[in-house]
């Protein structure tokens, strides 16, 4: 695709970086295939060759209007495209770009500001969120439905392991996973310990930048990521193995961490060692299957559908280790027909696009309970938390089962 960079964005890092993108896409159009918004409205602007299309205008000098920034708005981000892709078009790095432009260019109506600056403001501040959420946990059958769909049942925490080990990990505790799912910590802890690994956390760290990021306030994101590397820094120069990551929504923002800080001198080479060191938890445990059979406990027989997340499989590119895993700890796996399109969870997407978030969930809750399963298992805190507000059947981190199935 031929660009011809207007102005106001020509040799700059976002002109630059997008004109190598643009010039990537050969409007083939498989990308359309398994775009879940393509795939609902039947609109070519809602697909990743449509938006393409609005952004090559964007950057080019043509007007931005309300339609374009919305067909942007309603991208989930899942970056299936980016997997189909046959010409290896960054879309994700592509359409952040765009949604920068528009941002820029145009105003958004005021309830849109509003609803945007509260997300970036509570979700990813703890003292904010946690007593938020506490409350509305004791609150829960007293709260209207679309709220409790928000909002987890409270968990019976765990007992976070007491055992020290020579062999040392850090594990980022996230900024809403404590509060509405603090089990699939503990659990993630239990099992390293279970195989000889201490887990770390590092009080200051907090979100992963993600929420920010995504809502269009990239100067706070950049802020949450740098924080996040000074609080991991000792433990990077103490010699910690990694860095563990048991939601793959933080986790693919941390592996981009590089990325996002190339061009500050003062975090780049830093941003660099954290991304080399940060491992989605089915990474980590790869090539322990044996020895976590033969710390097996319960013999129990379970049988699970795998919803993978859009930022495991499509932006972190993992596929298969956890069914190899659970396969090895005697669980019947299945993974559900178009098992590579999107839940509708992404971030806070649906809280900003609700109905098209609902109506994914719903076609992915078809297909996973089309098996008949026990319980679905999935690898995000968000993809749990929306999947489990349209079903009866128990959603829960794959980690937990693991867990499960090793203590006595």
């Amino acid at each position: 695709m031929q660009t011809s960079l207007a102005d106001f964005i020509r040799n700059t890092p976002d002109g630059i970086e997008a004109d190598a993108i643009l010039r990537k896409c050969v409007h083939c159009g498989f990308c359309t295939a398994t775009c879940p918004t393509y795939q609902l409205l039947g609109d070519e602007l809602d697909s990743p060759r449509g938006r393409i299309y609005l952004i090559r205008q964007m950057v080019e000098g043509a007007p931005v209007t309300r339609s374009t920034q919305m067909h942007l708005d309603r991208c989930l981000t899942c970056r299936n495209c980016e997997t189909t892709c046959p010409s290896g078009v960054q879309y994700g790095r592509l359409i952040d770009i765009g949604r920068k432009v528009a941002a820029e260019k145009i105003t958004r109506p005021f309830r849109q500001r509003l609803l945007h600056r509260i997300l970036a403001s509570f979700i990813p501040n703890s003292t904010l969120f946690t007593p938020a959420m506490r409350l509305a946990q004791h609150l829960r059958p007293l709260l209207p439905r679309k709220l409790r769909d928000k909002v987890p049942s409270r968990q019976r925490p765990l007992v976070w392991p007491t055992g020290r080990h020579p062999r040392k990990m850090l594990m980022l505790a996230g900024c809403v996973q404590p509060a509405m799912m603090p089990n699939v910590n503990i659990a993630t802890a239990r099992v390293l310990d279970a195989l000889g690994i201490e887990t770390l956390i590092a009080p200051e760290a907090g979100c992963c930048g993600a929420i920010r990021l995504h809502l269009g306030y990239p100067d706070e994101a950049l802020a949450d990521i740098r924080a996040n590397i000074d609080a991991w820094w000792p433990y990077v120069e103490q010699g910690v193995e990694a860095i563990v990551m048991n939601a793959s929504g933080c986790g693919v923002t941390v592996k981009e961490y590089a990325y996002l800080l190339r061009d500050d001198p003062a975090y780049a080479t830093k941003a660099q060692r954290i991304t080399g060191l940060t491992r989605d938890i089915s990474e980590v445990l790869s090539g322990s299957e044996a020895a976590l059979a033969m710390l097996r406990q319960r013999r129990t027989i379970h049988t699970v559908a795998f919803h993978p997340p859009c930022t495991l499989q499509h932006g972190q590119q993992l596929r298969g280790q956890i069914e190899q895993l659970l396969d090895a700890l005697g669980v019947e796996v299945h993974l559900p027909t178009d098992s590579h399109q999107c839940c509708g969870s992404a971030g806070t997407y649906s809280l900003t696009q609700p109905a098209l978030a609902y109506a994914l969930r719903d076609q992915k809750l078809e297909r996973l309970n089309a098996h008949e399963v026990q319980v679905i298992v999935s690898a995000n805190v968000g993809c749990i938390t929306h999947l489990q507000s349209g079903t009866a059947t128990p959603v829960v981190h794959w980690i937990e089962l693991v867990e499960h199935m090793l203590s006595h």
